[in-house]
């Protein structure tokens, strides 16, 4: 088990019971490196209470669930913030393209974190590769499998499954995390048509044949379906070919999909609505803490309205080592990670540090409208300056950039570089 004294909780209001980790069954769906993250926000974002009126009923009764512990509140205003773990898993049992191996892997993992004021959010995409502790876990069997050092992190699921993932980032963060959940490939896919495509910007032609990408011309392009899920998944045709180009170029796909969903009316498309919670509860597998539809709606309702600049999508800090025995693996900058994560336990907000790798800025991104507090024009002349200035008229500084945690804001529109 982790060492609770690590833990620090994102308390939603209602109480909750001690964090009891079930084991999850084996997912029947092609589960790997796409971005998970999509779904939970999709979710998150979309499963209002509309789609509780009209659909409760039918929804409940389709998604699969396993116990990790935590309770559900009430239907209405959550009060408070939360963690939700998103895992990825490759190789799954009955997986289309599934390998001659006997590990299944969490090629993805993605934690939220929303904070206690419910004003911000942060989504930290965990490199498959990381190097860390993984504590002992139980196994389906009931055995239990030896707690293991400075290994990859993308391990944790074979050695006892989404509880095993989930108790690894707790003891990497130190947050407790008590909902988590799996989605497929195809669900992204889904529901990335289920909104009418998502833009994506780049900045040369992409071609790979590993993913079925081509996308032929410089630019912006709609992506849906399978294309959708290709771009997602394209490791060498973006940034330097490695993983954490891969996940820079998630995040400008994810900041895309975040905007479009808060700005094209999805949310007051009950049609729309409904066809998204659909597909998510066919595409997920979740815990028994987060499977009630009155959870998703409960988050919904925390999430919908949040401004697009605090929202904030970051890689685990890391570098990838390019030679000996841990070549292409990624182990932690400890300083960086650890500034990373005490701004998140305190729910302070923060910058992140602009992607090495994966993107460049969008170079036709429209202008940001003028600040409150910008200068009158010169044909108005200017009010003679206060004195004492009021408190209120005082703009909030701007939140601090983190050194070496790499990512972007859901506001910041960037495009994906073509490896070359």
């Amino acid at each position: 088990m982790t060492d609770s004294s690590r833990r620090t909780a994102a308390a939603p209001t209602a109480p909750r019971a001690a964090v009891r980790h079930g084991r999850l069954r084996p997912a029947s769906a092609l589960r790997t490196a796409l971005s998970a993250l999509a779904g939970v926000l999709v979710v998150a974002l979309v499963s209002g209470a509309s789609v509780a009126a009209i659909a409760a009923y039918r929804l409940a009764a389709e998604v699969d669930a396993v116990d990790i512990g935590g309770e559900t509140p009430t239907v209405g205003e959550w009060e408070g913030g939360f963690n939700v773990l998103i895992v990825g898993i490759d190789n799954a049992e009955g997986q289309a393209d599934a390998e001659e191996r006997d590990s299944t892997l969490n090629d993805v993992n993605m934690l939220v974190h929303v904070a206690e004021d419910q004003q911000s959010a942060v989504a930290v995409s965990i490199p498959r590769d990381l190097m860390v502790d993984i504590p002992t876990c139980q196994q389906e069997d009931g055995s239990t499998s030896d707690a293991v050092e400075f290994v990859q992190i993308n391990s944790a699921y074979g050695r006892g499954g989404l509880p095993c993932v989930v108790d690894t980032v707790e003891q990497l963060t130190g947050l407790e995390i008590p909902y988590a959940g799996t989605i497929s490939f195809d669900g992204v896919a889904r529901m990335s048509s289920a909104v009418g495509g998502v833009e994506v910007c780049i900045d040369a032609p992409i071609s790979d044949p590993y993913t079925g990408l081509n996308l032929s011309t410089a630019g912006t392009h709609t992506v849906e379906g399978y294309e959708a899920l290709a771009f997602l998944r394209t490791r060498y045709g973006v940034g330097d070919g490695g993983d954490l180009s891969r996940i820079s170029n998630q995040q400008t796909y994810l900041s895309s999909l975040v905007r479009k969903v808060q700005s094209d009316g999805v949310l007051t498309d009950l049609g729309a609505l409904y066809g998204l919670a659909r597909v998510t509860t066919e595409s997920m597998e979740l815990s028994t803490s987060l499977a009630p539809l009155d959870t998703m709606v409960a988050m919904a309702r925390v999430l919908a309205d949040m401004p697009t600049e605090n929202i904030v999508f970051v890689q685990y800090p890391g570098e990838t080592v390019l030679d000996g025995d841990l070549a292409g693996r990624v182990v932690p900058l400890e300083d960086a990670a650890d500034a990373l994560l005490e701004r998140i336990r305190n729910d302070e907000r923060f910058l992140p540090d602009e992607p090495e790798q994966g993107t460049v800025a969008d170079p036709n991104a429209p202008n940001p409208a003028p600040s409150a507090t910008a200068a009158p024009a010169p044909s108005e002349p200017a009010a003679a300056p206060s004195a004492t200035p009021s408190s209120s008229a005082t703009a909030e500084p701007e939140p601090p950039v983190l050194e070496n945690v790499p990512g972007q804001t859901a506001a910041d529109r960037r495009c994906s570089a073509a490896n070359d």
